[in-house]
């Protein structure tokens, strides 16, 4: 028994020392290399845009070089595979390291490709294109190298009216000082960077302006929230646009329905104070009569 332990170790140990001096292949060191290149350049792409430490107009094209390398990996990966079958060469762990690094990577932009593929080409939704909310703080905030402040026109309405018909004003029976605290409500909860904010009062309409970023990559969007008088209440418009690229991935048209359904959600959850029906007296609390205190009977005018 002992002998056939130490024949089946030897037989390892040569088997061990035969694959270690196998050449490896280079596509498959190739593809390990270029996928932990893809890793980190990812990684500084993070780094600059939400450190604002460069305008992200520097990160997306770093993210699209990250992205190119990622792929480059895998295809060196697979063609590693055939070399290694064809010429019995050693890499195997170099090519199945690439593949799994630069699919990790891939993994959401292709998500987001599929979501995409139906979505239209826009980057500006709004619930009113004819009369849209206009940002005042965020169109300061915007350079010349971003998308305008403007909204996108009536072609680009003509897409979102086909791609996202439920995406209306509210109107709401509350009156507008109460929608504007509902909306400003939904905006600081979501724990936005609320930047202006401006109750109606009468002369104009009460508007909330808000920077959103990102999940993952930090880069930024601009939110505006805008509260008019209606005819029995208050209208309520949103507008959500990206300031970087002409596709949003139908990530503007999601936020502004989320929207709609919190706001109109945080608007009901407020108690209006009692008011009295028209033409009915109001029931006062009444007073309790005042204590009788006992007094001596007065004596009789003494005649004299």
């Amino acid at each position: 028994m002992g002998a056939t332990q130490t024949y089946l170790f030897g037989l390892i140990k040569m088997n061990r020392r035969y694959i270690s001096e196998l050449p490896m292949s280079r596509l498959a060191i190739w593809s390990r290399h270029m996928a932990w290149f893809a890793l980190a350049t990812t990684v500084i792409a993070i780094f600059i845009v939400r450190s604002d430490f460069l305008e992200e107009r520097f990160g997306l094209p770093t993210l699209g070089g990250a992205l190119a390398f990622a792929v480059v990996a895998v295809l060196f990966a697979f063609a590693a595979f055939v070399v290694i079958w064809r010429d019995g060469l050693s890499g195997i762990g170099a090519a199945l390291t690439g593949i799994f690094v630069s699919l990790a990577l891939l993994a959401y932009p292709a998500y987001l490709v599929a979501k995409a593929y139906k979505l239209p080409r826009i980057y500006d939704i709004t619930t009113d294109p004819i009369k849209w909310p206009e940002y005042e703080q965020l169109a300061r905030m915007r350079s010349r190298d971003t998308n305008p402040a403007i909204y996108a026109g009536l072609a680009s309405a003509e897409l979102q009216r086909a791609a996202y018909p439920d995406i209306e004003t509210i109107e709401h029976d509350a009156s507008p000082r109460a929608a504007y605290n509902g909306a400003l409500a939904v905006l600081t909860k979501r724990k936005w960077s609320v930047i202006n904010k401006r109750p109606p009062d009468g002369r104009r309409d009460g508007i909330v302006e808000a920077v959103v970023r990102s999940p993952i990559m930090g880069f930024r969007d601009d939110v505006v929230v805008r509260i008019r008088p209606g005819s029995e209440g208050s209208l309520i418009d949103i507008r959500s646009s990206s300031r970087y690229g002409t596709f949003d991935f139908g990530s503007n048209a999601q936020r502004v329905r989320a929207l709609i359904d919190e706001i109109d959600n945080a608007i009901v959850e407020e108690k209006p104070e009692p008011v009295a029906p028209v033409g009915k007296k109001q029931l006062q609390p009444q007073k309790a009569p005042p204590p009788k205190t006992s007094q001596a009977p007065s004596q009789a005018p003494s005649k004299r």
